[in-house]
């Protein structure tokens, strides 16, 4: 099953490649009870790096009560929602994003997935909350742990990677440094003229993402030719987005996706992202499994410790996997 998407149409200085003719794009919907779909989610991967997801399995009302509860904590005074902030990077954050100057027109909670590691800024989140918005919380972040780790073990079966689990283990251990955003993008008073970044253009530096959020519009992917399209929201269903690590443990195979939000509405959009990330100490390289010659490797070693403090330095829209690529040999030429 395909979906259709439409090209997105605003001002030229914001498209990534002016030059590119709008037109619409076929985005994968896979669904999970299909008996193709390892072969579905390998082909998306390979091909957008992004699909959306049908009968997944996450029961409607722990979405519908998670998504309530954020909406009630955002709707609580500055003065108490910044108690839990600013972000250590956990915890109460609006408007910045990162250190480096990124600006977003939106309100965000940023918590670790571990949450018995949680830091006084998400304490003081669930402090002023109650005791089900952590329940909600904590219910969440374990489907989403068996939703990736189970989309990752379609991709070890149809790409026969071995050893087995060598993708789905890095998210199941309990040293896997995952975490869970929700965003609030408030509604404005006017709809502008022109579209507004609400979240900036980036890649997820984590192995895969999973998103879902309410009704409101406002994602935007850029497919290959370089033409952002809108991505029509569904509440019901979850779009899960490759990351720089498994771009990297496929060695280029599957792409990590470009992504950003607009906003040109009244209406708020809520969004609830988990991050599917290794164990900090984790190695990241091509698998031999799919590289079998060193020759071929597009990425030199590091560990996911190391390319999160890089990406950290970063500005949002910077192309980070750049500093761990390989270069070919320098050589003088004849003469």
């Amino acid at each position: 099953m395909v979906i259709v998407l439409q090209p997105a149409s605003f001002d030229s200085n914001l498209y990534v490649n002016p030059k590119c003719k709008p037109r619409p794009v076929l985005i994968p919907v896979i669904d999970l009870t299909d008996s193709d779909a390892k072969t579905q989610i390998v082909k998306a991967c390979e091909e957008f790096g992004f699909f959306k997801v049908i009968n997944h399995g996450v029961r409607p009302d722990l979405l519908t009560q998670l998504e309530q509860e954020a909406i009630n904590f955002f709707a609580l005074h500055h003065s108490l929602k910044d108690k839990a902030g600013p972000p250590d990077p956990f915890g109460y954050g609006t408007k910045r994003i990162g250190p480096n100057g990124d600006l977003g027109w939106l309100e965000y909670i940023l918590l670790n997935a571990n949450l018995c590691l949680e830091s006084h800024k998400t304490t003081a989140i669930f402090r002023h909350t109650p005791a089900i918005f952590r329940e909600a919380v904590e219910e969440y972040i374990k489907e989403m742990k068996r939703m990736s780790s189970k989309f990752l073990e379609m991709v070890e079966e149809e790409l026969k990677i071995e050893p087995k689990e060598k993708l789905s283990r890095l998210v199941k251990v309990k040293e896997s440094d995952s975490c869970l955003r929700m965003n609030h993008y408030p509604e404005k008073e006017e709809t502008p003229v022109k579209e507004e970044i609400g979240f900036g253009e980036h890649t997820d530096p984590q192995l895969i993402s999973l998103l879902r959020s309410n009704d409101t519009e406002g994602l935007q992917i850029c497919v290959k030719d370089g033409t952002w399209v809108d991505v029509t929201p569904d509440h019901s269903s979850f779009f899960v987005l490759v990351g720089d690590t498994l771009q990297v443990m496929t060695n280029g195979r599957f792409k990590s996706v470009k992504h950003r939000v607009v906003t040109n509405t009244k209406r708020s959009r809520i969004s609830m992202i988990y991050f599917a990330g290794p164990p900090l100490s984790e190695k990241i390289a091509p698998l031999s499994c799919l590289v079998p010659k060193q020759d071929d490797c597009l990425y030199n070693e590091f560990t996911w410790s190391q390319y999160k403090l890089s990406a950290y330095k970063t500005k949002l829209g910077d192309y980070r996997l750049g500093l761990f690529e390989k270069r070919p040999p320098f050589s003088l030429p004849n003469v």
